[in-house]
């Protein structure tokens, strides 16, 4: 559920806050108070596209935030994306600025497709053009799988999963179908590429011990010079050195050791460094034995290290991949030398494959015509219920020639508004306003599948009034009991639905123009009933009008 909404310097809005309820919220204001642009600023937040335009006039950017209480299931892509989720709040802002935007959440920065991943499971907005996507057939096959939901969704998950292996075998059948000429080529490079890989006897981690091997061999001379100096500083050859030094020490310490037995624990300390100098002496005697080596060895280091290197620049970044590549050489000319049998063994698991996409696709047409039929009735029930008192509603589910990435079918809704009349798809009959009844009546029967909280409807009552607005009022209302629903409205009928009216205003003074919005009282509320139904002047008998109209809403809703 939308909890609020905050915008700051958002075209005609200088700073305003609202507080949205469950149920229906409606949302009137004279034209041109900015309207649009309160749930425009919505859409924003979610990621719709920013113009520097959109800016208010002397600011320096815009600023929308939205909070809202979240399911189970935005907590679980919150976590997904390792953004905070830890109570029941999710907090959108974005800030724009004429040359970029910044998107948070939970105040976090993300980048904007995460806020539109988030946005698709939090509020659905459906303006006058959204209603468009009736017209596009390709889409009728997924309104009416997401409205069948129950065992399809599995179904359709495994599908995908043989599609997936379908279009594999068919690309790598396609890519080894070789002439002859081409496969005596390839085989030639693969021989060539795998023998040299093999004739450098590579061992794993061997890169490594060369690298060390190599840097020690070539700065030999530094570190035995080094070594030395140091060998003479801290030995015994020089007469001056630490390790003769503290011996003598330890000596002249030993010999009055009988006079205090406190200098025991300083004869003992001075032992200890003894010892360790005397083990650090021989370890550098060690390692300056070991040190030495001639210009033949440093060569066959450099060489064989050029070579490791030289394979893994063609065939990898590590030996383990160069080893691999070899490996994967090798089952390619496993596959080249035994071409056919290798096409032949994909052809029966392209062949079995195609057995079980077969039956996932006829699994998969035989639960669509079952919620076809469903979907059908309950279609026809919703839009008679707004006003189209002789529809006809069908869903035309019909079969390609060959798979596709759905299955077989295409779906196409058909419709008839008048008796007699046969039916003819949506794009041939419905007009604009006939469009967003369509589109409500959809959303009416496909909400329990939604787990979407929150819907906005822009202009939904769009070339309608009279009875035809009662209906449509009736079925927002009937949304509201179990989603919050925030309509845009200029209807007295819709707007006396409401369970929470809103107020739009454009607010001039001589220097500056600012939009507002307020949750109306139930006083208010009448009186902009009473505007909405074209009154002039407030009188008694246009308030009670305004009355009368509400009281009936009430009683619609307790239907």
């Amino acid at each position: 559920m939308l909890v609020s909404l905050h915008v700051r310097n958002l075209a005609l809005i200088e700073e305003t806050e609202v507080f949205f309820q469950p149920g229906l919220n409606i949302l009137t204001g004279e034209t041109g108070a900015g309207k649009s642009v309160i749930l425009g600023s919505v859409a924003l937040a979610l990621g719709a596209k920013a113009d520097r335009d959109m800016i208010r006039t002397g600011a320096e950017y815009a600023l929308i935030e939205l909070t809202f209480e979240g399911s189970e299931e935005v907590r679980e892509a919150l976590r997904r994306m390792d953004l905070p989720a830890e109570d029941n709040q999710i907090i959108l802002q974005r800030r724009v600025m004429p040359n970029r935007s910044i998107c948070r959440i939970n105040g976090e920065t993300v980048p904007i497709r995460q806020m539109r991943e988030l946005a698709g499971l939090l509020i659905d907005i459906h303006g006058q053009h959204d209603s468009q996507i009736l017209l596009q057939t390709k889409r009728h096959l997924e309104i009416l799988d997401a409205y069948a939901e129950k065992e399809l969704p599995h179904v359709k998950e495994a599908y995908a999963a043989c599609w997936r292996e379908h279009s594999a075998i068919l690309q790598e059948i396609a890519e080894n179908e070789l002439d002859e000429q081409t496969r005596k080529r390839e085989i030639s490079l693969a021989e060539f590429e795998r023998d040299e890989i093999e004739e450098a006897n590579l061992q794993a981690g061997e890169d490594e011990q060369l690298e060390r091997d190599y840097r020690r061999m070539v700065n030999g001379r530094k570190i035995a010079e080094t070594l030395n100096l140091v060998h003479g500083l801290t030995g015994e050859e020089e007469g001056n050195g630490a390790g003769e030094l503290t011996g003598r020490a330890l000596r002249e310490l030993s010999q009055v050791l009988s006079c205090d037995d406190g200098l025991g624990q300083l004869v003992q300390l001075l032992a200890d460094v003894d010892g360790l100098l005397n083990d650090f002496n021989r370890a550098v005697s060690e390692y300056l034995s070991d040190l030495e080596f001639d210009e033949e060895q440093l060569s066959e280091t450099e060489n064989r290290l050029n070579t490791v290197n030289h394979l893994k620049d063609k065939y990898g970044s590590t030996i383990e991949e160069v080893l691999a590549y070899a490996e994967q050489k090798n089952q390619e000319l496993d596959r080249l030398l035994h071409q056919e049998e290798w096409l032949e063994q994909r052809r029966r698991e392209l062949s079995e494959n195609e057995k079980m996409l077969a039956q996932l696709a006829q699994r998969l047409t035989a639960l669509r015509t079952k919620a076809a039929q469903e979907f059908q009735k309950d279609m026809e029930s919703a839009l008679q219920d707004m006003n189209f008192l002789h529809v006809e509603f069908q869903v035309s589910l019909t079969q390609k020639d060959s798979f596709g990435a759905e299955g077989k079918d295409e779906v196409v809704f058909l419709i008839s508004t008048n008796p007699g009349e046969p039916v003819k798809p949506l794009a041939a009959i419905a007009s604009g306003g006939e469009l967003s009844r369509i589109m409500l009546a959809l959303k009416t029967i496909t909400a329990k599948q939604e787990k979407i909280g929150t819907f906005i409807f822009d202009e939904i009552d769009a070339g309608i009034s009279g009875k035809t607005a009662w209906k449509v009022s009736e079925k927002l209302g009937i949304l509201g009991r179990t989603h919050q629903i925030i309509c845009i409205t200029h209807l007295p009928q819709i707007a006396a639905m409401a369970d929470h009216h809103f107020y739009i205003e454009k607010n001039a003074t001589d220097h500056s123009t600012a939009t507002t919005i307020t949750e109306l009282s139930e006083a208010d509320s009448l009186k902009e009933l009473a505007r909405l139904s074209g009154a002039a002047q407030l009188t008694e008998s246009v308030l009670a009008n305004a009355k009368e109209m509400k009281d009936l809403a009430e009683k619609k809703k307790q239907n």
